[in-house]
This record gives C-alpha cells, sequence and structure tokens, in this order.
C-alpha cells in the first residue's frame, strides 16, 4: 500500500514536471492560446460578475417587494421584477455619474488651456524682477524665447490631432465598438440568465461536486466559498456605503464652503471612493483641478478640507457605520492594492482587496486550527 502511494507520488512529480518542461519550450503559443481562450470566455467572467453584483442588490429588493404577499402572480413576478429593477438601478447611477462629471471635466479642461498662458507669462515676469540678483535668468529666458500661447496651442494640437488619428480609422473604432457592445450584450444575457435561475444552477452545481469529489474536500470547499461569498459581499457593500456617506459629506461641506462644483465634486468623490485607498487621492487630485479654473486659491483650501474629511470619515462614521467589513489590516489593504493594480488595472485594485482578505481569513482560521491541534498533542504527551 505504501509503495503504491510512494509510486502515484513519483507519477505527480514527473507529471508536473513535463508540463513544467512544455510550458517553458512553448511559452509563447501557450500564451497565445491561453490570450484567446480569455478573449472567449471574457464575456462569461464578465456575465458572472455582474450577476454576483446584481444579486446583492436584487435580494435586497426582493425583500422590499411585497413581503407579505402570498399571492401566485406576487411569487412569479417577484424575481423579474427585482432584476429588471436592479438593472436599471445600476445603470441610472452609472450614466448620473457620467452626465454629471464627464462635460464639466472636459470644460475645465478646455478653460485651464486657455487660461495657463497668462500664468505662465506673469511667472515668467515675476523672474525677471530678480534679473538684477541673477542675471543668467534673463539671459535663459530671452535665449529661450517662449511663446506660452503657441506652446499650449502646439500641445492641444498634438493631442487632438492623436487622437484624431486613432479615431480616423473607422475600422478600428468600429470592430473595437462593436466587439465590447456584443461583449456586455452576452454578458447582460448571461447575468440575467443566472439570476433568473440561480437556485436551479447552484442546486446542480452542488449535486456535481457531491458525486465527483470525496465528502470532506466538498466540505472544506463549501467553507472556503462561504468565506469568500462573505468577504466580498461585505466589502462591496461597505465600500458602496463609505462612497456614499463620503461623496455626500463632501458635497455639503463644499456647500457650506462656497466652493464651486459641489455637487459634481462630490459625485466624483464618492465614485472615486470605490476604489480602497487611491480613489480618494484620484478624487481629491481631479476635484482640486477643477476648482483651480475657478480660482488656485479655492483648489488649496479644497484639499485641506478634503484632508480633514477623510480623516473624520474614515476613522470616526466609517468604523460604526460599517465596522470591520472585511477584517484585514490597513497594511494588506496597501499591498494588496499595489499588487492588484499592477496586475490587472482597476479591476485588480477592485479584486485584489477581498481576495487578499479571504486569503488571510482562511489562512488565520487554519493556523488557529494547527495551533489547537500541536496543544492537544503537547498536552496528551
Amino acid at each position: 500500500m505504501e509503495k503504491k502511494k510512494l509510486d502515484f507520488r513519483i507519477v505527480k512529480y514527473m507529471i508536473f514536471a513535463a508540463a513544467l518542461v512544455l510550458v517553458v519550450l512553448y511559452f509563447e503559443p501557450i500564451l497565445r492560446m491561453a490570450g484567446n481562450l480569455w478573449g472567449i470566455l471574457f464575456p462569461l467572467t464578465l456575465g458572472c460578475v455582474l450577476a454576483y453584483i446584481l444579486n446583492i442588490i436584487m435580494s435586497g429588493l426582493e425583500k422590499l417587494y411585497f413581503p407579505n404577499g402570498s399571492s401566485g402572480f406576487v411569487r412569479k413576478s417577484r424575481r423579474p421584477v427585482c432584476v429588471l429593477l436592479s438593472i436599471i438601478l445600476t445603470l441610472g447611477i452609472v450614466i448620473f455619474i457620467v452626465k454629471l462629471v464627464l462635460p464639466e471635466l472636459l470644460n475645465a479642461i478646455v478653460v485651464l488651456g486657455k487660461g495657463i498662458p497668462p500664468y505662465l507669462e506673469r511667472f515668467q515676469t515675476w523672474l525677471l524682477s530678480y534679473s538684477r540678483e541673477w542675471p543668467q535668468i534673463r539671459d535663459w529666458i530671452n535665449n529661450a524665447q517662449l511663446d506660452w500661447e503657441n506652446i499650449i496651442k502646439n500641445v492641444f494640437t498634438y493631442v487632438t490631432s492623436g487622437v484624431g488619428g486613432i479615431l480616423n480609422s473607422t475600422f478600428t473604432i468600429v470592430g473595437v465598438l462593436g466587439k465590447w457592445i456584443i461583449n456586455l450584450v452576452i454578458s447582460l444575457i448571461f447575468s440575467i440568465y443566472f439570476l433568473m435561475n440561480k437556485e436551479t444552477l447552484l442546486g446542480q452545481f452542488k449535486r456535481m461536486l457531491n458525486v465527483y469529489v470525496k465528502p470532506h474536500k466538498t466540505e472544506k470547499f463549501y467553507r472556503v466559498a462561504k468565506v469568500a461569498h462573505d468577504t466580498f459581499r461585505h466589502f462591496i457593500i461597505g465600500q458602496c456605503t463609505e462612497a456614499v456617506i463620503l461623496g455626500t459629506l463632501c458635497a455639503v461641506g463644499m456647500l457650506i464652503l462656497r466652493f464651486p462644483y459641489a455637487a459634481m465634486v462630490g459625485t466624483l468623490v464618492g465614485a472615486t471612493a470605490l476604489l480602497p485607498i487611491v480613489g480618494a487621492y484620484i478624487g481629491a487630485a481631479v476635484g482640486a483641478f477643477l476648482i483651480f479654473t475657478e480660482n488656485p486659491l479655492q483648489a488649496l483650501g479644497f484639499l485641506v478640507f478634503l484632508v480633514i474629511l477623510q480623516q473624520i470619515e474614515g476613522n470616526l462614521i466609517y468604523p460604526k457605520v460599517v465596522g470591520s467589513s472585511i477584517g484585514l489590516p490597513g497594511m494588506w489593504v496597501l499591498a494588496a492594492v499595489t499588487v492588484g493594480g499592477g496586475i490587472g488595472g482597476i479591476m485588480g485594485m477592485l479584486v485584489g482587496v477581498p481576495l487578499t482578505a479571504t486569503v488571510y481569513k482562511l489562512l488565520g482560521k487554519d493556523v488557529k486550527r494547527r495551533e489547537k491541534a500541536a496543544g492537544k498533542e503537547k498536552a496528551e504527551k
């Protein structure tokens, strides 16, 4: 019996070594094949992600949709109505944020582009006022012959021509847009189908797992899945709650302090707060940029206000309203955001934190279990 186990282990190691050699020898074809496979599976993966997010909203709506209703119509219509309302609510929030923020942001870029040359000319005049003490400043400015207006125009022309060059390729833009639209439609249809039949699909998956996987492994899988589900769910709810609180407080505070773009910047700060850690800095930078086009001094005041607001919200309000939503120390949150962002960009940041929290919780439970087992062994000895 021991010999059979040993032989099986040797075979496993040999298969693993052979697979590793094949990956090294045919790395590029395998990478290309993996990329093609990901392109095929991407709409379904996105559909699962959408279904998971929409399921949180749908579950809440189902509790509100005639909770005491027992008629056949209420029971049959509860799921379709709540799925539809979840999609409408999500799309409405996204469209509202884009329509509120994007036009003002584009307008601010144009205003800043027109306002930069006078500021730079004033800065140049200020530098020339010190030419007596440092003559080399005057020589450098005269030799440079800086025409700030033409420089800004050239920069805008370069950017516009670059964007125009990309957009002029009709085939490229139509192809990319068409592919994205098709993927989104497939993902949405898949997520709707999943939500409408989630109990049936999950039941089929459990039956298959119970038949093909050993009971102790099935039980372990269920434990891991429960921890992962609870962590991801609490993370999504916690981040959305924090975003709403921070965005509302920011807008109200800006109105009280008479900062411009109060509603729009508050919405932007709330939306970017969905990204852990870095989202707050992105919202602060874009908000300060927009206010800078109106009043540079107020932009500085806005940054001070937002830093104070984030400290109050993070240390007082968030822990009481949301609590420790994922149970991950700040150091590991920063590590998860850094690594996740490096691997998968914004999506990597969003997934990295709850994924790290899941691993952190599972490792913590496993360490406690092993320590407890080791303690029992010592006691028996």
